[in-house]
């Protein structure tokens, strides 16, 4: 159940929408008064439904007709796809920040690199392994605090 390319062009009143997705037009006015669809109204007042409003109506039929959601549950899924679409963009902006404030002082960071106390070279991975040894004292020796007389490390 896809938009048509005729609907993508323009903007559909209500009657129209109901009849391409076979759906009365009272449940548009419901799914209207849920706050899961919000048409934009011509100077009659009419309802017209946008492209985002149909693909919207589209997600919406399938979360309740083919998976069995509630118009409760719909309202959740929606809210958190937007407050993900917000997300993505907002870390798209901030990569993009963080990319131009790099490329910006590229040739300044470049330097510091290449004066650094410490320089680390391009090559395997090295994987040092690290052993503790523990020893077990009888109650009548004496505590210590020298690791080297516990044997600990």
């Amino acid at each position: 159940m896809s938009v048509d390319k005729k609907a993508r062009r323009g903007k559909y009143m209500i009657s129209a929408v109901a009849e391409l997705y076979d759906i009365h037009p009272q449940t548009l006015r419901m799914y209207e008064r849920q706050g899961l669809l919000q048409p934009t109204r011509s100077e009659g007042n009419t309802r017209l439904y946008s492209t985002t409003d149909l693909e919207r109506l589209e997600l919406i039929l399938t979360l309740t007709r083919e998976l069995g959601v509630n118009l409760a549950g719909v309202e959740v899924i929606l809210n958190m796809r937007q407050n993900m679409s917000r997300l993505q963009q907002e870390v798209g902006s901030l990569m993009s920040y963080i990319r131009d404030e790099l490329l910006k002082h590229e040739s300044e960071l470049k330097g510091r690199f290449e004066q650094a106390l410490v320089r680390i070279e391009h090559g395997p991975l090295m994987v040092l392994e690290r052993t503790t040894r523990i020893t077990v004292r009888s109650s009548s020796e004496r505590p210590t605090r020298d690791p080297e007389e516990t044997g600990t490390l």
